[in-house]
């Protein structure tokens, strides 16, 4: 027997030197299907709102806005230099916006403030600030406790 060679089959053994790569991809392919389950688990539509703080003075006069859950509102003029304006009730969001435009047109540089209940729709106070904005009022704010 010759010394180089092995018992079997008398060639010299030679050693693998690559790398192997398939316990890798297996390890890759787990957890691609757990990002792939796990990505609808995220709801991206929750977000946390803040809460607002007094940011600057309201302004001395203003036309306040406020709307109820029944889609009655009430407007009234605030301030020392309104004197003593009488409050107006709206009945519906239509009536609300003529009268809204009527104050504009007596006092087309007073800021509107809105106070909406918290148990009224969203999309009603978004409506308001829409509509208010249309007929060129620039300065609307919400009241907040």
């Amino acid at each position: 027997m010759s010394g180089s060679s092995s018992l079997r089959g008398g060639r010299p053994r030679k050693f693998k030197s690559e790398i192997n790569v398939v316990p890798y991809i297996d390890v890759m392919l787990v957890l691609l299907v757990i990002f792939m389950v796990a990505a609808p688990m995220t709801n991206p539509s929750v977000i946390n709102l803040p809460t607002a703080g007094k940011s600057t003075a309201p302004p001395s006069d203003y036309i306040e806005i406020a709307l109820k859950p029944d889609t009655s509102a009430t407007i009234r003029v605030n301030g020392p230099k309104s004197g003593g304006a009488k409050l107006q009730t709206a009945s519906n969001r239509g009536d609300l916006t003529q009268k809204l435009q009527a104050l504009h047109a007596e006092n087309p540089d007073l800021a509107v403030m809105i106070s909406g209940d918290k148990d009224i729709k969203y999309d009603e106070v978004v409506q308001v600030i829409s509509a208010a904005k249309k007929l060129g009022i620039t300065r609307v704010g919400l009241a907040t406790k």
